[in-house]
């Protein structure tokens, strides 16, 4: 059951999947149409999963999970992971891989590996006051609060 994701409750479960680039308009339209038609019939053993997205920035998908109605259970994770797996391969995008930085660079988000990102930071290239994305972040209170910060205030802050 797929709801405004502005209606779930500040402690609804977040997963974020950052993308190696920006979508397009009409990506992010097409992606919307797919993650609408996913959510509305994401189910846990039968039970149907309160659930809203947005799309960041048009790099990040989040999807959050009123875990208070019903909560996931391993096979309504497995196709959630599944569907994010289907979108990449359908607009050939990485969606999945969490050793990938994304920081703001004024209004650009910019994407990097983690190799990358360490070699800026050493180069002085970022620093602790570089806005970062901490894709770790599990509730919607965290990703409201804790999503994006200066670089110090997340788990970046070792690299800086």
């Amino acid at each position: 059951m797929i709801v405004n994701f502005e209606a779930l409750t500040e402690t609804a479960r977040v997963w974020i999947y950052q993308c190696n680039r920006s979508f397009s308009d009409s990506e992010i339209e097409e992606i919307s149409e797919k993650l609408t038609n996913f959510l509305d019939g994401w189910t846990a053993h039968g039970a149907d999963l309160k659930s809203g997205f947005e799309i960041k920035y048009k790099r990040f998908i989040v999807i959050a999970l009123d875990q208070e109605m019903n909560p996931a259970t391993g096979c309504s994770i497995d196709a959630s992971v599944k569907f994010i797996q289907e979108l990449e391969t359908d607009y050939e995008v990485d969606l999945m891989d969490k050793m990938n930085v994304s920081y703001k660079q004024g209004d650009y988000v910019a994407y990097k590996t983690l190799t990358d990102f360490k070699k800026m930071a050493k180069d002085k290239a970022v620093s602790k006051n570089t806005i970062v994305f901490n894709n770790l972040v599990n509730s919607k209170a965290e990703y409201l609060e804790f999503w994006e910060v200066p670089a110090s205030e997340s788990w970046h802050s070792r690299f800086v």
